[in-house]
């Protein structure tokens, strides 16, 4: 046994497994010597010690791939994990590209496939059940037509069919796409002369088209109004439209909710004023559990620029049940933390947003936020005072702490906390800030770097469903050249996480496995 643990020693250079094998010498040790002296009793309290100390220990897997030169690309996708291998998909403008990494994140191979035009635009990529599909639109002959191409996991054409044809229009259509939460339903949109919704719902599983239909906005005003669109499981559509959110109309604010589903038929339509408040910034997402659409928000009084509190709108399919609004005012003391320092008079919140909205199988929510701005500046040259077209101007961002309120189905808050951070970068559109979230069935994960800068550290916080948060240490990027676009990661598994890395024109898949 002894020459067992030296052989273990051998490998404790390892990072990821020293703390293991440290931990079962000093058992061993400790068990010999317990022998030795007859307490048996205490092996128990060993056993209980040790069963706590391995489920505290940080172990995650990192591997990434070798440098990709990102030449003429307009674009690229993580497709997602299929068949054990990450799937990457480039857009070369004119052509595309599927480029496949095998567990340890190296190339297996590399394919190219077609569509139908050279000017195709891909719309959005699927995966789902060892398959994925790629939404696109070309036009053919004058004619608009939006079609779904479906792959195997080696990137085999084995289904395709057109979604719609739009016929001659007269301008190209900006598509708009919504997927359901179990990613089989997608509702494809767009307005037409500022008042005509034409909407489309796509079964991808079945690859076909459930229906379309064109719906008259009621009353509606591009410029004056908004429109928040939805889609569940069911391929139904969804969508929201908020009315009169100024500060002369605060007493007609309100939002009205429409409800259309599988034959297209209008089921619901509920009108929900906003007892004269203001929406600083809201979301909306589809309960399929609950059935029940699900609306998070910030929200004034009479300064727009100040969030004063959050409300929670809870609005039920089922035409014989009334919906549930609620309004919460921040409380000086969650201020204080956020903006860490004492309030002696509570205003509110300035420069927050609402960046993810999370469902509980209870019927609640937590909202997700996040502190952050932007300021633009001009850059100082010498002596020169005259502002002119040449002038160049650079752009400060600032993304910080994030705060989590848990919210009961009744609209009462349950706990609320903060995660700390710091980050800023300038003139990159910030796209290595903010935060990447990792959920599964008991815990989130917020996955973060600490600085934006080439040498860097990677944090996360891990937040359990009573509110208890625990902040660690992933990664250390240096001498690595990685800068993590966390924003842009996808969730492939419920143990693993791929993340795209941009440094000088070249990319890195990076995949985190816990």
């Amino acid at each position: 046994m002894k020459s067992i643990f030296q052989f273990l020693f051998l490998l404790s250079n390892n990072r990821f497994l020293a703390p293991i094998i440290f931990f079962l010498h000093f058992t061993f040790k400790l068990l010999h010597f317990l022998n030795k002296i007859n307490m048996k009793k205490y092996i128990l309290l060993l056993i209980y010690a040790f069963s706590l100390g391995f489920s505290g220990l940080n172990a995650q897997v990192v591997s990434f791939t070798e440098e990709i030169q990102l030449r003429t690309e307009a674009g690229y996708d993580i497709i997602g994990e299929l068949h054990g291998n990450t799937l990457l998909f480039k857009d070369r403008t004119n052509e595309f590209e599927i480029q496949a990494f095998n567990e340890r994140m190296k190339e297996l191979w590399t394919k190219k496939i077609k569509l139908d035009k050279r000017s195709a635009q891909v719309l959005g990529i699927v995966s789902d059940n060892d398959k994925f599909t790629i939404i696109y639109r070309f036009r053919d002959k004058g004619e608009t037509i939006i079609k779904a191409h479906r792959y195997d996991p080696g990137a085999n054409l084995i289904d395709s069919t057109v979604v719609k044809n739009y016929g001659k229009l007269f301008f190209t259509p900006d598509f708009e796409m919504d997927l359901s939460d179990d990613e089989s339903k997608l509702l494809i949109y767009y307005i037409d002369k500022q008042t005509q919704l034409k909407a489309a719902s796509f079964d991808i599983l079945n690859m076909k088209l459930l229906w379309d239909r064109e719906i008259e906005l009621e009353e509606f005003n591009n410029i004056r109004d908004y429109v928040y669109f939805l889609t569940n499981n069911k391929g139904d559509l969804i969508y929201v439209i908020e009315r009169d959110n100024m500060l002369s109309k605060r007493e007609d604010h309100h939002f009205t909710v429409y409800y259309y589903g599988g034959n297209s038929t209008m089921i619901q339509r509920y009108q929900v004023p906003l007892e004269e408040k203001l929406t600083y910034d809201v979301a909306f997402e589809y309960d399929n559990v609950n059935n029940s659409i699900v609306g998070l928000g910030l929200y004034s009084e009479k300064n727009m620029t100040r969030a004063l509190g959050y409300f929670s709108l809870f609005v039920p399919t089922n035409p014989s049940q009334r919906y549930k609004l609620n309004f919460q005012k921040f409380d000086d003391e969650f201020v204080s933390n956020l903006l860490g320092k004492d309030v002696t008079t509570n205003k509110g919140l300035q420069e927050c947003s609402i960046q993810e909205v999370v469902l509980r199988q209870d019927g609640g929510v937590l909202l997700i936020g996040e502190m952050n701005r932007q300021f633009e500046r001009r850059l100082a040259s010498s002596g020169r005072v005259v502002m002119d077209s040449y002038s160049r101007f650079i752009i400060d961002y600032y993304y910080d702490d994030i705060f989590i309120i848990s919210i009961h189905p009744n609209g009462k808050d349950h706990w609320q906390e903060i995660l700390y951070k710091k980050q800023y970068s300038q003139d990159d559109r910030a796209v290595f800030s903010s935060f990447f979230l990792f959920k599964n069935p008991t815990q989130l994960r917020f996955l973060f770097n600490d600085e934006i800068r080439p040498e860097n550290t990677v944090s996360e916080y891990i937040l359990n469903g009573n509110g208890k948060l625990d902040r660690r240490s992933v990664l250390n990027t240096q001498n690595l050249k990685l800068r993590l676009r966390f924003r842009d990661a996808v969730q492939v598994d419920f143990n693993e996480v791929v993340i795209p890395s941009e440094r000088r024109n070249r990319l890195r898949l990076v995949k985190i496995e816990y």
